[in-house]
C-alpha cells in the first residue's frame, strides 16, 4: 500500500457513502475510527446541502476493540432506525476497520431483527476497489436488493410504459456538476418526448427501484457509475442501455441518434434529425464558435487533458475534433478501465497516459509545457506553479466546482459551458502583456512571479532585468528553459549572457 497525501479517487467507503446519501430517506452507518469520518464535512462543505448528511459514524476506539464492536454497531443501527425512520440503513466499514475482520453480515442480521426498515451491508472489498468502483457496486447492490424483494412479494411492475421512457442512472452527490447535468438531461429527454421513469441515485427513493423494469431503455451518462446496474437490468429484463456521454456537439448528436435507434427498435417511430440540427445551429453556440476567429486563433495550440474516464475522453474529443486544438497527451486515473479510455482517445492525441500518481502527471505536464491544461484541482495546482492556465473538468474538485449558477457539462447547454471553459482557459493571463506594454505595475526592479522561491540558481541583477522585459504570459516558460539550460551546462548563476545563450539554443 502506498501512502499518498493526494488521491484522485478516494477509498471505497467514500463511494458507498456517496450512493447511500444520494437516495432519499436512506441512512448510512460507517464503522470506522474517528480519522475516517470526514465524509460529512466534505459533503456539507462542497454540495451546500441544507439538510444534515445522513451518515452516522459508529466509532471504533480502544474500548470497542477491547470488548468487540457488535453491540455498539447494532445499537447504532437500531437507534437511527427509531430516530430517523429510514427506508434503508447501509452499514459500511472502512479500509481501517476492515483490518478487524469482523463478521459484519452477522451484525446486519442481528440489527434487522429489531429494525423496522431494511438493513444492508455494503459488500465491497475495501482493499481492492476505490471510490468510483465501490460506488458503482453499491448502487448495483441496492438496485438488485429491491428488485429481488419486489419480485418475491409479487410487487414487481411488469411491462413497459405506454410512451417511451428512460431510467437515468449515475447522477450522485459529490459528482462533478452532476446536479446541473441531471437537470439538462431531464430537459433533453422532455424535448425528445421521452418520460423519465426513474433517476437514480440522486433524489430517488428505494421504493422507486421496483419501477425500473418499465423503462424502454437506460441511459448511463457517466462511465464510472451505473454501468453495472444497467448490465444487470439488461440481463434480467432485456432493457437496452446507452452509455454514450452526451458531452460536446458530436457526442450529444451521437447519443440522441442511438436513443432514436433503440426506441424505434421497440415499435415507435421517431426522427430526431431536425431536433439535432435546430439545437446545433441555434441553441448550442459551440458549432458557430468553432468557425469564429477566436477559435481559429487557438488552432494548433498544445493542450493536455487528465481526469476520470468520462470527462477526460469527452474533453479530448471536443478539443481535437471540434476545436482543432492539438492534444499532446490525454490521461486518466481510472486504471481499472484503461482499455476503454485508450480506445476512445488514441486517435485524438499523441500519447495516452494512465496513472494514479499526481507527481508523474505533474512531471508530464512540465515536460511538454502546453498552452493550457484541462484536468482536476491537482493539475490546477501544477498549472499555478508552472504559470500554465488550467480548466477543471473532473473530480477531485473544489467548492468552486459546485457553482450555484446553472453550469451543466452535458447536452446542448453544456456545449456552451465547455466552450467558454476551453476558450477562457487558453486566454487566461494573456492580458498580462498589455500591462507590460501600457503599464500598470512596476516589474523593473524585482521579479516575484517569474522566479520560484526554491530555485537552486542565482539570477544576477542584469539577468533579472532581461527576464523582466519578456511578456508575463511566457516569462515562466522562458525562465524554466533558461534554468534547465544553465543546469545542463553546470552554471551556478544566470546573467544576461546566459539568458541570451539559452534563447539562441531553443531558436527563440
Amino acid at each position: 500500500m502506498k501512502l499518498a497525501y493526494w488521491m484522485y479517487a478516494g477509498p471505497a467507503h467514500i463511494g458507498t457513502l456517496r450512493i447511500a446519501s444520494s437516495f432519499k430517506n436512506v441512512h448510512a452507518i460507517m464503522h470506522a475510527p474517528l480519522g475516517d469520518d470526514y465524509f460529512n464535512v466534505m459533503r456539507s462543505m462542497l454540495s451546500r446541502e441544507r439538510d444534515f448528511t445522513p451518515v452516522t459514524t459508529s466509532v471504533v476506539d480502544r474500548n470497542v476493540l477491547a470488548r468487540g464492536s457488535q453491540e455498539k454497531v447494532v445499537d447504532n443501527i437500531t437507534r437511527k432506525d427509531a430516530e430517523e425512520h429510514p427506508d434503508l440503513i447501509v452499514l459500511t466499514p472502512t479500509c481501517t476497520s476492515s483490518i478487524l475482520q469482523e463478521d459484519l453480515h452477522n451484525f446486519v442480521e442481528r440489527a434487522q431483527l429489531e429494525a423496522k426498515g431494511d438493513v444492508m451491508l455494503a459488500d465491497v472489498n475495501h482493499y481492492r476497489y476505490n471510490e468510483l468502483q465501490a460506488a458503482d457496486r453499491t448502487l448495483d447492490q441496492i438496485v438488485q436488493y429491491y428488485i429481488e424483494k419486489a419480485r418475491k412479494r409479487g410487487e414487481l411492475v411488469e411491462g413497459k410504459t405506454e410512451k417511451p421512457s428512460v431510467n437515468i442512472i449515475g447522477t450522485s452527490t459529490l459528482g462533478f456538476h452532476n446536479n446541473h447535468d441531471c437537470t439538462e438531461l431531464k430537459r433533453l429527454m422532455a424535448d425528445l418526448g421521452i418520460e423519465v421513469n426513474t433517476l437514480i441515485p440522486e433524489g430517488a427513493s428505494v421504493s422507486d427501484l421496483k419501477k425500473m423494469p418499465k423503462a424502454w431503455f437506460n441511459l448511463v451518462p457517466y462511465r464510472e457509475l451505473g454501468l453495472t446496474t444497467a448490465r444487470y437490468l439488461e440481463e434480467q429484463f432485456g432493457t437496452p442501455y446507452i452509455d454514450i456521454t452526451p458531452m460536446g456537439v458530436v457526442e450529444t448528436a451521437r447519443c440522441i441518434r442511438k436513443i432514436q435507434q433503440v426506441i424505434n427498435a421497440q415499435g415507435a417511430e421517431v426522427d430526431y434529425e431536425d431536433f439535432i440540427n435546430e439545437q446545433t445551429l441555434h441553441v448550442s453556440q459551440a458549432a458557430w464558435f468553432s468557425r469564429s476567429i477566436d477559435c481559429q486563433n487557438l488552432t494548433g495550440k498544445k493542450a493536455v487533458v487528465f481526469g476520470d474516464n468520462t470527462h477526460a475522453a469527452a474533453i479530448t474529443k471536443i478539443l481535437a475534433r471540434e476545436m482543432g486544438i492539438h492534444v499532446v497527451w490525454a490521461g486518466t486515473y481510472c486504471k481499472y478501465d484503461a482499455d476503454w479510455f485508450r480506445e476512445q482517445v488514441s486517435e485524438y492525441c499523441d500519447e495516452v497516459l494512465i496513472s494514479e500518481d499526481h507527481g508523474e502527471i505533474g512531471d508530464a505536464i512540465a515536460r511538454v509545457e502546453p498552452s493550457a491544461i484541462f484536468g482536476t484541482q491537482m493539475e490546477r495546482h501544477v498549472g499555478k506553479r508552472l504559470d500554465i492556465p488550467c480548466g477543471v473538468i473532473a473530480a477531485p474538485i473544489h467548492v468552486q466546482n459546485f457553482p450555484i449558477g446553472y453550469k451543466p457539462f452535458m447536452g446542448y447547454e453544456g456545449t456552451n459551458q465547455i466552450t467558454d471553459l476551453i476558450y477562457n482557459s487558453f486566454t487566461l493571463g494573456m492580458e498580462d502583456h498589455l500591462l507590460e506594454i501600457f503599464g500598470g505595475h512596476d516589474t523593473k526592479e524585482v521579479i516575484t512571479k517569474g522566479i520560484s522561491a526554491d530555485s537552486d540558481l542565482n539570477w544576477t541583477k542584469d539577468g533579472q532585468a532581461e527576464l523582466n522585459k519578456i511578456p508575463g504570459f511566457v516569462r515562466g516558460k522562458v525562465k524554466r528553459n533558461t534554468e534547465k539550460f544553465a543546469r545542463d551546462r553546470g552554471f551556478k548563476e544566470i546573467n544576461a549572457e546566459v539568458l541570451y545563450a539559452a534563447k539562441e539554443a531553443v531558436g527563440a
